[in-house]
């Protein structure tokens, strides 16, 4: 809860800081012909992976992401990244581990005015992960505890599997300093196929996160910092504004 909490709290700030950036350009000059809208790679890393890194002993992750303008309000996007999550549970203790790749396309929804490059975005991905599975120990469940806890401590390893899913995507994209770009999203997934190790389910996929019995639907959120590497700029087609008329003498 205090995870989703930061993240809510984050995009409320990065929306304010746009607001007030776009407020600050509307003072510029009428007269100045529209810059023109850089076009490029911009590269980065998740910075909700690392923070639960630290923070989490169970967890261990870390994620490469980018996208590229290719046409007005259309990107090309990808994440790539490894992931190793031990979920301990009352009953069970199971380590999934393993590399992950998301690629799609994103829409800018937001118009942005005067000399920015601001992004509020919709996106769509694909993803699949390669990973391993590890039972580290379980327990039986009994009706009684009369003869003790049945707890299997053997564990069983199940490497080389494989997970597909469908990933719709919210977020926004603001760009705090000069081509640096801080980032939130939440995003929604949807299990296509995935192999399952022998004798378990997987409770935890790389890329995909926590899955559980009763649905194949999961949730994600991630908070990023990437660098705009501009390979060229297009001026945009609206006309300069006209200069008002003087008045005339009597």
């Amino acid at each position: 809860m205090r995870t989703y909490l930061f993240f809510i709290s984050l995009l409320i700030t990065l929306c304010s800081y746009s607001q007030e950036k776009e407020e600050e350009q509307q003072l510029i000059s009428k007269d100045t012909l529209p810059p023109g809208e850089k076009y490029g790679l911009r590269i980065g890393i998740d910075l909700s992976k690392l923070i639960r890194s630290t923070v989490d002993d169970n967890y261990t992750g870390v994620e490469i992401v980018g996208d590229y303008r290719f046409y007005k309000n259309l990107y090309i996007a990808s994440e790539i990244g490894n992931e190793s999550f031990t979920r301990d549970e009352e009953n069970i203790n199971v380590k999934g581990s393993g590399n992950y790749i998301r690629a799609g396309v994103d829409y800018n929804v937001y118009k942005n005015w005067y000399g920015m490059q601001n992004n509020i975005y919709v996106g769509l991905r694909y993803g699949f992960s390669t990973f391993d599975q590890t039972l580290n120990d379980y327990t039986i469940f009994t009706n009684t505890n009369y003869f003790g806890v049945n707890q299997i401590t053997e564990r069983i390893e199940s490497k080389g599997l494989t997970a597909g899913w469908i990933e719709f995507i919210f977020g926004i994209k603001v760009e705090t300093l000069k081509n640096l770009y801080l980032s939130a999203n939440v995003s929604l997934k949807s299990l296509v196929n995935e192999e399952r190790p022998n004798r378990f389910d997987n409770l935890y996929i790389p890329g995909f996160g926590r899955t559980n019995d009763f649905s194949s639907i999961g949730v994600g959120y991630g908070y990023s910092i990437s660098y705009l590497i501009p390979f060229f700029k297009k001026k945009k087609g609206s006309k300069s504004p006209k200069k008002d008329k003087e008045p005339k003498e009597e």
